[in-house]
């Protein structure tokens, strides 16, 4: 199997760590490892550390960005302007992808909102959590400190992504309790410790389901 991932460096505060966890496991002889090869890293910010993680494994890379390739102008306004410029990267972004002919496609950190031109051609999957979008962790932790979580606990998804933010069918969940004293901090090294598992256990799932699709077919 096939795959490629993408992300965005404003967010990937965990300096592609999600990246080296699916690396890793796809390196690795162990039972429950990914049945699969990266055959490409993309992302669409040049400061992302997940693009030398990739280049230290092999894995070829591309920066393929909005401003840089000629599709928006810097501090452009104009929202038709914007709009249409979103919708050709999104159709070219597409085009590049389906090049290398990818079984599965997987998003961490990718906070470009990806409109239906890059949708309708190809499945992906993404890590989301209880809350929707950016700033999904300061958001729980301020209701944590505010008494609105109930049972004090928040979560983390590997969903299938569609036109709607973190609205996806999900693959897998993790319930995370927030304890008392905690930092906002902790919070954050705690779920992404989690979101390396599970990323990675969804990942293999989806590989061994393409690939027995694939095996029933032939």
């Amino acid at each position: 199997m096939n795959w490629i991932w993408m992300l965005y460096d404003p967010y990937e505060s965990g300096n592609g760590t999600n990246l080296q966890a699916l690396i890793d496991s796809c390196a690795s002889d162990a039972p429950d490892s990914i049945r699969g090869k990266i055959v490409k890293v993309t992302v669409n910010g040049k400061s992302v550390y997940a693009f030398t993680r990739a280049e230290k494994a092999g894995i070829p890379t591309d920066y393929f960005n909005l401003v840089k390739d000629g599709y928006q102008a810097l501090g452009e306004k104009d929202a038709e302007k914007l709009k249409t410029a979103r919708l050709e990267y999104d159709a070219a972004l597409a085009e590049k992808v389906l090049k290398d002919s990818p079984d599965l496609i997987v998003l961490a950190g990718w906070m470009h909102v990806l409109s239906i031109d890059f949708l309708r051609p190809v499945s992906s999957v993404a890590p989301a959590g209880k809350y929707d979008g950016a700033g999904a962790i300061e958001r729980a932790y301020e209701d944590f400190k505010a008494g609105r979580l109930e049972d004090n606990t928040t979560g983390i998804m590997i969903h299938y992504v569609i036109a709607e933010v973190d609205r996806g069918e999900p693959i897998l969940t993790q319930k995370i309790k927030i304890e008392e004293g905690e930092s906002l901090e902790d919070l954050e090294r705690k779920i992404h410790g989690y979101e390396h598992g599970l990323i990675v256990k969804a990942t293999s799932l989806l590989a061994e389901k393409i690939s027995s699709e694939k095996t029933s077919k032939t």
